[in-house]
């Protein structure tokens, strides 16, 4: 560490896990970190509600990608299994189809999922086989080269790793995830398990480039793990990491605005420059805030790091003239879709469902396109997601009892309305709510389920927008299609306003916890000037 670099003040907006990953990062390299969260609770998305003894997870469900969180929490002197109790989950998910009588289950390991998908379509078992060579090929390449750079510089990869690959990289960019599946498999479900991860990506399996068909590699031959506690218990743990690097945390603390000021009169040498290479006029100067009891707060600062959503930063925080992304720029994108969130406290169990359990109707293409075509509408019925973590976190529900959670991909639009609880909400959402359920009910073979719930509550577009700042009312953020993956997501620095950076799954990497804890290791990178492709040496 350089003496200048123990004497940076940094302010990081925002105290989601990219936030919180992101302020423990810089404090360890010797940076001064104030961490502004305007709510009264961290998590950002990765939130939790308690009611009548239930407790729900309110965001991310899916523990994947295990080996960028144990790297995280080695960078930081500690590891996953000291910080967290893992458990994975066999079956890792069950799949219910529209009109087929029995569900698909997906098991903790490929063998397994192999003799299934043979099962299901003689030959898929050999095709299977080789989709998950390619998935794996695939992910270990974009970890090594392309998940941990900010691509500030393209030089790192003009070498023969990348460049022979070449061809290949452009027809995985090139070809939608569907018909990439499509050319391996003949039966609709296997395409459709293999084609859903697009959802958890903020795009359609028809937008997705089939790049990201390394996800299959995750789900149905890493497996998938369960955090006892809940994934509020991730938080927590980076929580504590966070404050035990020095990092003064302040919740209920609202930032209105980044100060900027022309680089002549700051007099000061920037820290790192945030175009990538090219020299701003304006430079950080502090930001803005409002405390919890008011009052406006100005705190001056050498960077300000935003992990809020990308848009409200760029839109809202900083000055009209300084934008890197304004508005005319994100008309020309494309939302992730938005959700209805159910949550339900259920008496007595539901051996029906498994910890994840999926839904999917059979008019694949028509759901998709009501959620992200033209002329956007609810899609009825729709394919979407339930989550019982009761079924193996003891903690998460009374004796006897279930947790459930729905999660219903909709179009991303807060006219739409909000939430609320016990059936509170606006209009559209609880009937989307009461559609999702009553369409569970019947597929999974719970006629009671409805007499059943004890404790209801639901989230909806305005929600997202007015708790989170989401674009667009947005689950999840700026979907990954083509034109919004990898150095065409938009930098993590602006080009406008030296020592401004981002973190989170707006920017790059992109959408997901494991993403978000590498684009804090990113800007890491970038503060350092370090365009080197993979991961950080351990320990930080």
């Amino acid at each position: 560490m350089t003496r200048h670099a123990r004497r940076t003040r940094t302010v990081v907006i925002g105290g989601g896990i990219a936030g919180l990953a992101s302020a423990a990062l810089l404090a360890r390299e010797g940076h001064d970190v104030t961490l502004l969260e305007a709510r009264g609770e961290l998590g950002g998305r990765a939130g939790s509600w308690d009611a009548d003894g239930f407790r729900f997870d309110t965001g991310p469900s899916w523990y994947l990608m295990p080996e960028v969180f144990d790297h995280f929490y080695r960078l930081l002197g500690t590891s996953a299994s000291e910080q967290l109790e893992l458990t994975r989950l066999d079956p890792g998910y069950r799949v219910y189809f529209e009109a087929q009588a029995e569900p698909v289950d997906i098991a903790a390991d490929r063998e397994t999922n192999v003799r299934t998908f043979e099962r299901l379509e003689p030959g898929a078992g050999a095709a299977l086989d080789r989709y998950l060579d390619s998935a794996e090929d695939t992910y270990r390449m974009a970890v090594e080269r392309f998940l941990y750079t900010s691509f500030a510089s393209f030089r790192p990869f003009l070498d023969r790793a990348v460049l022979g690959r070449l061809g290949r990289l452009a027809r995985l960019l090139l070809q939608p995830l569907d018909r990439f599946a499509a050319g391996y498999f003949r039966d609709p479900r296997l395409r459709q398990i293999l084609g859903f991860p697009a959802v958890f990506l903020g795009s359609s399996p028809g937008s997705t480039p089939s790049m990201y068909h390394l996800m299959s590699y995750l789900d149905l031959a890493d497996g998938v793990l369960y955090p006892q506690g809940g994934f509020t218990r991730v938080i927590d743990s980076i929580a504590g990491l966070t404050r035990a690097e020095g990092v003064r945390v302040l919740t209920g603390s609202r930032v209105s605005a980044i100060g900027t000021a022309t680089r002549e009169t700051t007099g000061r040498k920037r820290l790192g420059r945030s175009g990538g290479g090219r020299s701003s006029a304006s430079a950080v100067t502090g930001v803005s805030y409002l405390g919890p009891d008011g009052t406006t707060v100005e705190l001056e600062c050498d960077v300000v790091v935003s992990a809020a959503d990308l848009h409200h930063t760029e839109t809202e925080l900083v000055p009209a003239e300084q934008r890197t992304y304004p508005e005319r720029w994100w008309q020309r994108r494309v939302s992730g879709p938005g959700a209805v969130l159910v949550m339900l406290g259920v008496s007595g169990e539901l051996p029906e469902l498994e910890h994840h359990t999926l839904f999917f109707t059979t008019d694949w293409k028509e759901n998709f396109g009501k959620i992200f075509g033209k002329n956007p509408s609810v899609p009825t019925p729709a394919s979407f997601y339930a989550c019982m973590p009761s079924a193996t976190d003891a903690t998460v529900a009374p004796p006897g009892t279930a947790n459930l959670f729905l999660l219903v991909p909709i179009p991303a639009d807060p006219s739409l309305g909000r939430g609320g609880i016990a059936g509170a909400g606006d209009a559209a959402i609880e009937a989307i709510a009461d559609a999702a359920i009553g369409q569970l009910s019947e597929w999974a073979g719970i006629p009671d389920l409805t007499e059943r719930i004890v404790v209801r509550r639901t989230v909806g577009p305005a929600d997202f927008a007015e708790d989170l700042n989401s674009w667009r009312g947005g689950a999840l953020g700026p979907g990954h299609t083509l034109r919004q993956s990898a150095f065409l997501r938009g930098s993590n620095a602006s080009a406008r306003v030296d020592g401004l950076y981002y973190a989170g799954g707006t920017t790059i990497p992109g959408i997901g916890l494991p993403m978000c804890l590498i684009s804090a290791e990113i800007l890491v990178k970038r503060i350092r000037s370090d365009t080197s492709t993979g991961p950080l040496p351990e320990p930080l």
